[in-house]
């Protein structure tokens, strides 16, 4: 298949193919998107042979109003739409009592569907020019970083999907919050783009879904149930401060491994490559994906970095660090 480059300001072709049941990548404020029909079970399963993602896994619907919420939710709980209000169009997936209208594909089967708003120009003339509801995981191969250019989405589909639109570097970096409204407490079932300390400023107390601190945990969110954001060197958490990574860098130094480290500064390690995530968790989170993938242009066989205090913008990041560590974790020797 030929993948099309596609300017954002000339969206007419990827309307034309979104309408003809094709996939394309769209840029949106968190990550690249992939995007078709979230009513057509065709383009649906386009989507995940393209990702090779699991069909148990479900897609998250882009809106481009509070109305077309309508097409896929027969209502909207009052405080779900406070939330709209406040940070739509924006990085939070909300999730809802589905109508049944989208495809069960999009819904995995559930009773219930993530809808957003992106705040992107491009996604949004895309959604209104086409009329449709676009279902969009992040358009990178199932399991590896998710993409914030168009260059990495090429890198990872090219020649799988039917277009890429093309709208240059990402702002945030990380994928959307999702935030369960469906139940009797409000939880947050992934970090992202809008934290907890913000949502709970519009609408008070919300909780944290267990799979947030409990690996074993039945994920209810997409995008939480494999290992994801993973180059192809493992990458291992260090529990402990900067000197601990230098000193686990060291160790396995001589026993011959190639290392890598991520950092949260703009120092120098010991490692053979080090990519600095910045000194700010918003800065960390926009650098992540790329600096992650950057890891296979090199010859490392092991990959470093600390873990940080989950808070505000840093609980998403670390979310996607643990993920792409797959939960490995190393308490490093102390010196006697």
């Amino acid at each position: 298949m030929e993948t099309k480059w596609i300017k954002s300001n000339e969206v007419e072709e990827g309307v034309r193919l979104l309408q003809a049941g094709e996939i394309i990548a769209m840029p949106t404020e968190t990550v690249y998107g992939l995007a078709g029909d979230a009513m057509n079970d065709m383009a649906i399963r386009k989507i995940f042979e393209a990702k090779g993602r699991p069909s148990d896994n479900p897609l998250i619907v882009h809106i481009a109003s509070i109305e077309q919420a309508n097409m896929f939710v027969d209502s909207i709980p009052p405080v779900a739409k406070r939330l709209m209000d406040v940070f739509w169009p924006g990085a939070l997936t909300i999730i809802l009592p589905s109508n049944g209208r989208a495809s069960s594909l999009v819904t995995a089967g559930l009773d219930s569907i993530g809808l957003r708003m992106p705040n992107h120009s491009a996604a949004l003339e895309l959604i209104r020019e086409s009329g449709l509801g676009l279902a969009a995981p992040s358009a990178n191969r199932s399991g590896r970083p998710s993409p914030t250019t168009a260059q990495h989405v090429a890198d990872d589909l090219a020649g799988r999907i039917a277009g890429i639109v093309d709208g240059g570097p990402t702002g945030i970096g990380v994928e959307s919050t999702v935030i369960d409204c469906t139940g009797d407490v409000v939880t947050i079932l992934r970090p992202g783009g809008v934290t907890r300390e913000e949502i709970e400023a519009v609408i008070g107390s919300v909780a944290l879904d267990a799979n947030l601190s409990d690996e074993e945990a039945a994920p209810k969110s997409p995008g939480m149930k494999y290992t994801h954001y993973a180059p192809t060197a493992p990458v291992f958490l260090v529990d402990g401060t900067r000197e601990d990574l230098e000193r686990v860098i060291e160790e396995r130094q001589r026993v011959g491994r190639r290392i890598g480290a991520l950092v949260f500064d703009e120092e120098p390690t010991l490692a053979e490559v080090t990519f600095s995530l910045g000194t700010s968790m918003e800065v960390a989170a926009q650098r992540l994906y790329d600096a992650l993938r950057r890891f296979d242009e090199t010859d490392v066989e092991e990959i470093y970095v600390n873990k940080i205090e989950p808070v505000g913008v840093a609980l998403a990041v670390y979310n996607r660090l643990y993920k792409a560590s797959g939960g490995k974790v190393v308490q490093p020797t102390k010196d006697a």
